[in-house]
């Protein structure tokens, strides 16, 4: 039974009662000192386990052994209340989680043994005999069974409580990647945007106090506001994907390239190799963050042109190929080329590398990333290769 329970101090009061009636027996017919002794001193070791039982269950059970040891002597009286004890005391042990299975085999052949040979001492048959051993034997299997259920209640309690701390960290985990994906989307919008507002209001503030041409100002400043709309188009767009889940990327690739090409004017195709596959999230966001940009960027340098998105799901990454073809030989221009450095930082963190440059007919825009969990790469790390050219 459960310790400290209800039923427990049933048992406590009852085997209380067993020992004073035994004790008072025997000590009514004058025994030896040695049986008095005896029968007293396991009636103390009862004692010292209901008592260190809470605090000190190793030094309870060991009290416990002994109680069903000394019990077992003093069965040479007689007295059946004995015998009742000792078996009692022994399921009891038997059913204590804290003793090893070993020692609690060896308490119980010590019990079985002593037992048997003070029955003996009584002169009783062989069939008491063979009951008092069947006795021994079933009080030690229902508390080795006991005590298996209340080791597997305790595992099954560790195992919950292992499994909420696993839950909450995996909780907490998610929710610090979720931050760092929603710091990702505002820095690049806010990086890209402002960063080259900022270039372009400086350079029209120098031009307005060397007193150059009003009209080429003026065209500036038209390019400052352009700057800002879009700025403010793309953290639109960035809260408004925040505001969702992240979706499958082969499904995301095609309504960006859809939209794109409706808002735009363009005509876009996608091209999908191999087997869809899932694909983590950061890299999700990375992948369709450079697609963006590279569509953008294909719009403002090819109008009008064919703009052909490859998705390769090949091999152990995924990569994505933006290509346009241009209207003339492909030269190098002025630009901050910081958004296909930003994208490049971003792919970083997740493994992946970028690759832009003119080609034989055009220009590539070149994405891979792992479908597996990588160490993320630094953006300034050696091993990072991509050729970026300004456009």
């Amino acid at each position: 039974m459960d310790h400290h329970g209800r039923w427990w101090w049933i048992a406590e009061g009852l085997t209380l009662l067993l020992f004073g009636w035994a004790l008072g027996a025997i000590l009514l017919d004058g025994p030896p000192f040695w049986l008095g002794a005896t029968l007293a001193g396991s009636l103390l070791c009862w004692l010292s386990f209901v008592v260190l039982s809470p605090r000190r269950p190793r030094a309870a059970a060991n009290a416990l052994a002994l109680c069903s040891l000394l019990a077992s002597v003093a069965l040479v009286s007689g007295e059946l209340a004995v015998f009742v004890l000792s078996a009692a005391a022994l399921g009891v042990y038997a059913s204590h989680p804290t003793p090893s299975t070993g020692t609690i085999m060896s308490v119980g052949a010590a019990n079985l043994a002593i037992t048997s040979v003070a029955v003996l001492l009584t002169g009783a048959g062989p069939e008491l005999l063979a009951a008092t051993i069947l006795t021994v034997v079933v009080m030690m299997l229902i508390g080795a069974n006991r005590r298996q259920y209340q080791l597997r209640a305790r595992q099954t309690e560790q195992l919950l409580e292992q499994t909420r701390l696993a839950r909450s960290e995996h909780a907490r985990a998610a929710a610090l990647d979720e931050r760092a994906r929603i710091a990702r989307e505002i820095h690049d919008v806010l990086a890209h945007s402002l960063g080259a507002l900022r270039v372009q209001l400086e350079v029209a503030e120098a031009e307005l106090e060397a007193g150059h041409d009003r009209a080429a100002t003026l065209e500036r400043v038209r390019r400052c506001r352009r700057l800002a709309v879009e700025g403010l188009t793309e953290a639109r767009d960035a809260v408004s994907a925040l505001r969702r889940d992240v979706p499958a990327f082969d499904e995301a690739l095609a309504e960006l390239a859809d939209r794109f090409g409706r808002d735009h004017d363009a005509s876009v195709v996608l091209r999908c190799r191999g087997t869809a596959r899932p694909v983590p999230s950061a890299a999700t966001v990375a992948l369709l963050g450079t697609v963006r940009e590279a569509l953008t960027n294909a719009a403002r340098h090819a109008p009008g042109a064919l703009i052909t998105i490859t998705l390769d799901h090949t091999g152990e990454t995924v990569g994505v190929v933006v290509h346009n073809p241009v209207t003339t030989a492909p030269q190098r221009t002025t630009g901050t080329g910081f958004g296909l450095t930003g994208m490049a930082e971003r792919l970083a963190l997740c493994g992946g590398t970028l690759e832009a440059g003119p080609c034989d007919d055009g220009w590539t825009v070149t994405a891979v990333v792992p479908t597996s969990p990588t160490p993320p790469i630094s953006p300034n790390s050696d091993n990072h290769e991509s050729t970026l050219e300004a456009r």
